[in-house]
């Protein structure tokens, strides 16, 4: 479930990390305030069962990767060279998923 959580938050971070270029009115900026505040409210409450490197480092790998591809979409440019880099990177997301393990103890505050 935590990890649901970090892929969640991942994909918010690409809806409101893409939204910044088209905002323009207030309703724009109040809804990724809110996309803000909900994809970093369940990336911290993914720490609880996850180790804060491992789920921070997927959570910025899937917005770099989701806002970099939304871009592609969006008629901005991209190289060779920057698709090999996105693999690359890629690669280490799966990486970090695939060799952290849960921690399914609840730390304080609950």
């Amino acid at each position: 479930m935590s990890w649901l959580l970090v892929i969640v938050a991942g994909f918010l971070e690409v809806v409101w990390a893409s939204g910044l270029k088209h905002a323009d009115s207030f309703a724009d900026w109040l809804m990724i305030f809110v996309l803000i505040a909900v994809s970093f409210i369940m990336l911290i409450r993914s720490y609880r069962n996850i180790p804060m490197a491992s789920a921070y480092t997927v959570f910025v790998g899937i917005g770099t990767a989701g806002t970099y591809v939304t871009g592609i979409f969006m008629g901005e440019p991209f190289s060779g060279g920057q698709i090999f880099f996105l693999i690359v990177l890629l690669g280490g997301i799966i990486g970090m998923k695939m060799f952290t393990k849960e921690n399914n103890t609840q730390s304080g505050g609950d």
